[in-house]
C-alpha cells in the first residue's frame, strides 16, 4: 500500500472563509474528508498535515522520507514566495514531489519558488486540483513499481 503525505501550507487552515471568491468555501474538514475517501477508495495511505510555520513542514518532510513515505503532494500556498528552504528539504528528501495550488498562480501573477524541483504542477481547478495531483501522484507511482 502507497503512503502519500499531503501537505498544506501556510494559510490552508482557513479555507472556506479567507477569499473564498479565490478559494471557495470547501473548509479544511470537508476537503480532508473527500480526499481520505479518495484514498480509501483507491487503497493508499494519505496523512493530511497542515502547517503556517516553514520549518515544521520541513521537519515532517524529512520525517516522511525517513519514515518510508512514497511521495509527496502539497500546497505550498503561503510558501510560494520564499520557501528557499523547504525547497531545499524537497531536493535533499528526494521524495517524488506533486504541487497543487487552488487558483491559477500564473494569471495571478505568482511564481512558486518550490515549482522547479516538483514533478509536476496542478493549478486553478480549484478543490478538484487535490485529487488530480493524488491521482498524478498514484500513476507516478505505479509506473515506478512497473
Amino acid at each position: 500500500m502507497h503512503r502519500i503525505l499531503l501537505v498544506q501550507g501556510a494559510n490552508l487552515t482557513y479555507l472556506g472563509k479567507r477569499e473564498p471568491h479565490i478559494y471557495g468555501t470547501t473548509t479544511p474538514a470537508e476537503l480532508d474528508g473527500r480526499l481520505n475517501g479518495h484514498a480509501s477508495d483507491n487503497g493508499y495511505e494519505l496523512e493530511i498535515f497542515y502547517t503556517n510555520i516553514e520549518g515544521e513542514a520541513i521537519n515532517r518532510i524529512y520525517d516522511a522520507a525517513d519514515s518510508g513515505f512514497d511521495g509527496l503532494v502539497m500546497n505550498p500556498a503561503g510558501f510560494s514566495y520564499a520557501g528557499y528552504a523547504l525547497r531545499d528539504c524537497l531536493k535533499a528528501a528526494a521524495l517524488p514531489y506533486v504541487e497543487v495550488h487552488i487558483s491559477n498562480i500564473e494569471t495571478r501573477g505568482i511564481h512558486c519558488v518550490l515549482s522547479d524541483v516538483s514533478i509536476g504542477m496542478i493549478t486553478g481547478f480549484g478543490m478538484y486540483g487535490y485529487i488530480l495531483g493524488l491521482e498524478a501522484m498514484l500513476n507516478l507511482l505505479a509506473e515506478a513499481q512497473a
